[in-house]
């Protein structure tokens, strides 16, 4: 007999009820320390003051107008994005999936409007992750994905992740746009080395190509910079945000310049939920606090002193895991042992985790962890470790 909640989840068998920064209250008690944060979404941790003070004090005056009319928070969320970004403009969604559909209908209608209709190609990698809809499935193109939903959205090319042979002989006069993830998320915390976002931005220079960065996990300060492009020194055509942007709250946009917005007038798209003004007034707040300059330096200084604590951890487990990777507060645990019995062992000694794909346990604590819950968390790691070695003996 099917439950009430449609089964498509596989859930753990916990039940939190409260929350206070980087840790959760779980119904019987028992406190947990969050290294998942809603994946990647509850940038600022759980409960911060900021965020229920803006949210309370919207909710207080106006909860919903629909985008038949001027939204002040909107705007002014739009406009910081737009003063601290490579953006002219932003369209704001509810998800990153919403973004995705944007992002693909947006470099289809540039080229429409440019004269070429049949530009529509996409290039996208293996490994990639964009959403669950008919284009997010379509582009990452996985059978774990796609199997059982076709016919599968027409116009995406997939290339093997780092095959930059393959990338050069796919890029025709067909091709729209290039579309990646600057770190893989659900693929297993796997970055675009600097040089390969360099080379792509290259790439797409060189025949007129629009770059779509999927920004929805490594961005929002994640990486130390307010979006993970920047290390690289390159900006996007059109770049996919959600998660963090609203520090839990629903929101995602789409960031475009003006010239790869082209055709994207009225009535082109819309949402009735996108940019309502309790979303955006976190929203707003959120980039207040990501986007300074102080606060960036202490992500990447919380980082370092992670990643130095991560190293020991491997060091100590090599029968656990093989190695650290990622960037910032976006860290993976490649694991020797199943990852999954990593995650379920860190439940027991009351640590949250993320699995991905590669067999890799994902890190993806708020911003605002503190240095001796980083310690904490290491410590946990290391019993949870312990445990499923032991289990292995």
């Amino acid at each position: 007999m099917i439950t009430s909640i449609l089964p498509t989840y596989s859930r753990a068998l916990l039940t939190f009820v409260s929350g206070q920064g980087s840790w959760l209250v779980e119904e019987d008690g028992r406190r947990f320390l969050d290294l998942g944060a809603g994946i990647a979404v509850n940038a600022l941790g759980h409960a911060h003051p900021a965020l229920v003070k803006a949210l309370g004090e919207q909710a207080n005056a106006l909860w919903h107008v629909s985008n038949l009319y001027n939204i002040p928070a909107q705007q002014k969320l739009a406009d910081a994005l737009v003063e601290q970004t490579f953006a002219d403009t932003a369209f704001f969604t509810n998800s990153g999936t919403e973004a995705c559909e944007l992002a693909v209908k947006m470099a289809r209608k540039y080229w429409h409007e440019k004269g070429q209709p049949e530009r529509v190609e996409i290039i996208t990698f293996s490994g990639s992750f964009h959403g669950r809809s008919s284009a997010g499935i379509a582009a990452a193109g996985s059978e774990k994905m796609t199997k059982g939903f076709g016919p599968l959205l027409p116009g995406f090319t997939h290339l093997e992740f780092g095959d930059h042979d393959a990338l050069n002989a796919a890029a025709t006069d067909k091709t729209a746009a290039i579309l990646v993830e600057p770190i893989q998320g659900e693929g297993g915390i796997r970055p675009l080395p600097d040089a390969c976002l360099k080379g792509l931005r290259d790439l797409c220079h060189q025949h007129g190509i629009l770059m779509i960065l999927d920004e929805v996990q490594c961005g929002m300060g994640r990486t130390g910079k307010l979006f993970a492009h920047e290390w690289a020194g390159v900006a996007p055509d059109i770049m996919m945000v959600a998660k963090g942007i609203g520090g839990g709250f629903p929101l995602g946009a789409v960031l475009a310049t003006e010239n790869a917005a082209t055709g994207m007038t009225a009535g082109t798209h819309g949402s009735t939920y996108g940019g309502n003004p309790l979303a955006c007034a976190v929203g707003a707040k959120v980039i207040e606090i990501v986007g300074d300059e102080a606060f960036l330096a202490e992500v990447n200084r919380k980082a370092a002193l992670m990643r130095q604590k991560l190293e020991g951890l491997v060091a100590a487990h090599p029968d656990v895991f093989d190695a650290v990777r990622g960037a910032g507060l976006m860290l993976g645990l490649k694991c020797k042992a199943t990852n999954t019995d990593v995650v379920a062992a860190g439940y027991g000694q009351g640590v949250l985790t993320v699995p991905a794909a590669d067999n890799v346990v994902r890190l993806l604590p708020a911003l605002t962890i503190t240095d001796e819950e980083i310690a904490t968390a290491v410590d946990l790691l290391d019993a949870a470790a312990s445990q499923v070695k032991g289990a292995d003996a």
